[in-house]
């Protein structure tokens, strides 16, 4: 990792802590701000969920990047070469994905921002130590993305033998909304 990219997630997680603690303080006496924050809470998980699902092959937006899910492939035992590589516990399900930066601002990507759910909307996160078998350039992982620039790699979820993958959820950063694709 540069020591460019370290001080950008050492600024996300200091903008993280900054947030909860600011947000921790703020109610007036009648609790006007928590019922302001719990109604936008509202709004924001049931988005993702009342949003129309793209499908592979169509682009998507979540803040500054635009996505394209260029192909799925589960069933992989194993990635990586004989001597250096990963086993699944499971099986891995290798996520082509083309990102695009369409903002005016350089913006960090990564992969352990994005998240895949099977049946019973079981979650899945990213695998970054396998996903560095199957990126040789890494950029999937912490890479920063200029404006206008696109990079395509693949991010790599790790989930149970015969398990099925129905849906990513497609993040710019840890706080933004996301964006649902459907694989089903």
């Amino acid at each position: 990792m540069t020591s460019k990219n370290a001080f950008a997630v050492a600024a996300a997680s200091l903008l993280a802590v900054l947030t909860l603690a600011c947000g921790a303080g703020g109610n007036t006496a009648d609790g006007s701000d928590d019922a302001l924050a719990a109604a936008g809470a509202e709004e924001n998980t049931a988005a993702p969920e009342a949003a129309k699902a793209a499908k592979v092959g169509e682009a998507v937006r979540d803040g500054k990047f635009e996505f394209t899910v260029q192909k799925v492939k589960c069933g992989v035992a194993k990635v990586g070469s004989d001597l250096f590589g990963a086993k699944a516990q499971g099986q891995f399900c290798l996520v082509t994905l083309k990102v695009k930066n369409i903002g005016k601002e350089p913006q960090l990507f990564s992969d352990s921002n994005q998240k895949a759910y099977g049946a019973g909307e079981a979650e899945y996160s990213a695998d970054s130590g396998a996903g560095i078998y199957v990126n040789e350039d890494a950029n999937t992982l912490l890479n920063e993305i200029n404006p206008g620039n696109q990079v395509t790699g693949v991010i790599v979820f790790d989930i149970p033998k015969g398990a099925k993958l129905t849906r990513l959820e497609l993040h710019d950063s840890a706080f933004s909304g996301g964006t649902p694709v459907s694989l089903s």
